[in-house]
């Protein structure tokens, strides 16, 4: 990306950003980490909807939007070969569903914690929730494009350089991939909590 073209991205989320109310819609990326959760908390005080049209196909919407690990990342394991000579690539269907299973009750823990949030800014309809399965980087910035977000809102866990290299940044990741402005909320930004 150029210069020019930053800038005009930080500008275009300048003005949408400001008082006006011009978002359609702001998908907020959430983990379960504490860091999603400030970056939902202030993607809520901050960011102003468009107000609804009644020619409106899509309302404007807070998207609440969450990755699964794919069963065989989200582990890190399989279930190994089988003892004595047994075939060592086959997949165990009891394994997969139970991880599947795990992964989904996560899955809604977090989406209960995100919603439990909004809930108490009273946005009722504006606000929905969207998951996908697969690796976070990628599915972040596909569901930018296809859902077609104004801004993209996320927080940031600070891993240290080490991790980092390891592990990848998806928030540094998502800022130079997204095609729409990226708010990055960092673990020690202050955030207006509401009680």
């Amino acid at each position: 990306m150029d210069k020019r073209e930053a800038n005009k991205k930080e500008t275009t989320a300048k003005a949408e950003m400001s008082g006006s109310g011009n978002l359609n819609r702001v998908l907020v990326s959430v983990d379960g980490s504490e860091e999603s959760m400030k970056a939902l908390r202030w993607a809520l005080n901050n960011l102003k909807l468009r107000s609804p049209t009644s020619d409106s196909i899509d309302a404007p919407s807070f998207i609440i939007f969450h990755v699964q690990s794919p069963p065989s990342i989200a582990t890190g394991l399989n279930p190994g070969a089988i003892p004595f000579g047994g075939p060592s690539d086959i997949e165990v269907p009891a394994f997969t569903a139970a991880i599947e299973a795990h992964q989904e009750r996560i899955t809604r823990a977090v989406l209960d914690h995100a919603l439990g949030i909004c809930s108490q800014f009273n946005l009722g309809s504006q606000v929905r929730t969207h998951v996908v399965v697969g690796d976070p980087k990628e599915k972040i910035c596909e569901a930018v494009q296809d859902l077609h977000a104004d801004v993209l809102v996320m927080g940031s866990r600070a891993f240290g350089p080490i991790k980092r290299m390891f592990l990848g940044s998806v928030s540094n990741y998502c800022a130079h991939h997204a095609p729409c402005p990226v708010i990055i909320i960092k673990e020690n930004d202050s955030v207006n909590k509401i009680n």
